[in-house]
């Protein structure tokens, strides 16, 4: 099984999904992945999260399909039965790590400071999401950080903007970022799968411009 900083390795730009129609979730990842994102993180905040990522990984083979917002332990089980490929949580506890040890299930534990960042280092994490990024400090404060954990790396997420992607990705501690622009929800609601097709191919050019 691949680890987090692999999978993250592969796909620079992250897209964080909220799922609130079940039947939106197959589409929208075809979308996305056509568009050249294919590891998708898709938020347990709506109800119908679980079985979306179900869906999509039995459904659409070609996405690494995990699960962002997992704030419980008991979620790691119930996500690895479902298929999925990853866990992303926005903060990390001890029960957290235990989980996501014991199921074997690729975890990207959430830090938002020097303190919570040593504490993963302990237990052998080497990539981190910085979440909230834009509120506490973005560009600046994951430069910071190099100097004293030059061998983290982070996917941070939260605030990113496709204009403030390219800056997110020139730091040599960022392996990829995250964000929730490339799918507008009137766009899903509206079936609008072609124009975030295009959109996804776009930001794949910004995180790729060579």
């Amino acid at each position: 099984m691949s680890s987090m900083l692999d999978l993250l390795s592969d796909s620079p730009v992250v897209p964080v999904i909220t799922i609130e129609d079940l039947e939106s979730a197959v589409p929208l990842a075809r979308a996305l992945v056509a568009g050249g994102l294919s590891v998708l993180e898709i938020t347990l905040r709506t109800p119908c999260a679980m079985a979306a990522i179900e869906r999509i990984c039995d459904q659409v083979p070609v996405a690494v399909a995990g699960a962002g917002t997992v704030t419980r332990a008991e979620d790691f089980s119930l996500l690895k039965d479902l298929g999925a490929q990853f866990a992303i949580s926005p903060g990390a506890t001890p029960a957290l790590y235990e989980a996501a040890a014991d199921s074997g299930l690729p975890f990207l534990p959430g830090i938002a400071s020097a303190s919570e960042l040593m504490q993963g280092l302990e237990r052998g994490y080497d990539c981190f999401k910085f979440f909230p990024a834009n509120a506490i400090g973005g560009v600046v404060a994951l430069r910071a950080l190099y100097g004293p954990f030059p061998n983290a790396r982070f996917c941070p997420t939260g605030g990113i903007t496709e204009e403030t992607l390219s800056d997110y990705l020139s730091l040599p501690n960022v392996v990829a970022a995250g964000g929730s622009w490339f799918a507008p929800a009137a766009d899903v609601a509206a079936g609008r799968w072609e124009l975030i097709t295009e959109r996804a191919r776009r930001i794949v050019g910004h995180a790729n411009p060579g």
